[in-house]
């Protein structure tokens, strides 16, 4: 298999060097091919739901207990909700590419495999990562057909005019999702959980970050993609990233283009709900993003216009900083940094301490530094 060696020119400053991080593992146990969805746990499905279709989502399954919300494509729902007593995100399910390959998977983590709910159809294999969270790997699920979607807008750029006579007037309504398309996830321990993914569900990594001064050190962010040959695949379908405490940062949801994104967020505000950052241009994976939290405080993120590489692209590399995060846009806001006073930032300086007094943790005192340094840069 033929690599590209630098990504100077593509969606990083520069490539690893000798005796870095791969970011691909030899021989993984299987290689899935996307994330199937994502799962959850809250007390008021009725709010879920109501901020769901603002968003964009449509409802599939809706029972006392349980919430199935899903995009306009073909597939499974992206995002399963189950009645709980507190908010919490319980895991991510990839989608393995046949049920050999959950079988496979499951013979050599030595569990076994069940089968899921009939709502979902198909099977799954149930393990937890390095940080203890729970993964699912599913195959055989039913199949929802598609709903209609938005139709992206024509534009006029530059000398080609392919609208004439015509004007443009995108729509007052929530951007319809199209797809799930990535989880970000952190970590206290960071490497191995980052060796996990790739040799169990064979993720390869598109970019490392790293904290400035720190690269001897090793990478501290990867955004990870799913291996799918010479078929294109999203810039990343899971990315992680090192700190005190394993939990969820945010997930990703596809629309059709820009101005539904921006359409749907003027809708999101006149309904009361909070932009976290946005509207800007990611740098690593290219997207134009649009970050809000649901009335749970979950981070959930419009984007269009991604990245797609497929597997002959080695890892780029760069520094990371918070100024970093965008091409154009707004500046970064302490919400999205998880800077701004309230509960999720005492639980996190909690999880900090924590984390400095034990020994099996990745985040130490210099990484503080490191990261300290991230927010002020």
């Amino acid at each position: 298999m033929s690599t590209h060696h630098t990504h100077s020119d593509l969606h990083s400053e520069q490539g690893g060097t000798a005796g870095e991080h791969p970011g691909r593992a030899r021989n993984p146990v299987v290689k899935v091919r996307d994330l199937a969805w994502l799962e959850f746990e809250k007390p008021d499905l009725a709010a879920a739901e109501k901020f769901g279709h603002v968003f964009g989502f449509s409802t599939s399954l809706r029972t006392a207990d349980e919430l199935h919300l899903r995009g306009t494509l073909a597939g499974s729902p992206a995002v399963l909700i189950r009645r709980g007593a507190r908010s919490r995100f319980t895991g991510p399910a990839f989608r393995a590419d046949c049920d050999a390959d959950v079988l496979r998977l499951a013979d050599h983590l030595g569990t076994r495999v069940s089968p899921l709910r009939e709502s979902l159809g198909g099977i799954t294999v149930d393990t937890l990562d390095p940080s203890g969270a729970r993964v699912r790997v599913v195959s055989g699920t039913h199949e929802l057909d598609a709903l209609p979607d938005q139709e992206p807008l024509v534009h006029n750029t530059g000398t080609e005019v392919p609208r004439t006579n015509s004007t443009q007037r995108p729509p007052a309504e929530p951007a319809r999702v199209q797809r799930l398309g990535h989880v970000v996830l952190q970590t206290n321990k960071y490497r191995a959980a980052l060796d996990w993914y790739l040799e169990n569900l064979g993720l390869i990594v598109s970019d490392f970050q790293y904290y400035e001064g720190q690269r001897e050190l090793g990478p501290t962010m990867s955004f990870i993609r799913c291996d799918r040959g010479s078929e294109p695949a999203d810039h990343h379908t899971l990315a992680m990233t090192l700190g005190p405490s394993n939990r969820y940062v945010h997930s990703a949801y596809q629309v059709t283009d820009l101005d539904a994104l921006a359409a749907g967020g003027e809708v999101l505000l006149e309904a009361g709900y909070h932009r976290s950052w946005g509207i800007g241009r990611h740098i690593q994976g290219s997207q134009i993003f649009d970050y809000w939290r649901d009335p749970d405080g979950f981070m959930v993120e419009h984007f269009t216009d991604g990245d797609m590489f497929d597997n002959t692209l080695e890892p780029g590399w760069a520094p990371m900083t918070a100024s970093g995060l965008a091409q154009w846009g707004p500046p970064v806001t302490k919400d999205f940094l998880g800077l701004r006073p309230g509960k999720d930032s005492i639980a996190e300086a909690r999880a900090i301490a924590s984390a400095l007094r034990r020994n099996d943790s990745d985040f130490t005192r210099t990484r503080l530094k490191g990261l300290l340094k991230v927010a002020s840069s």
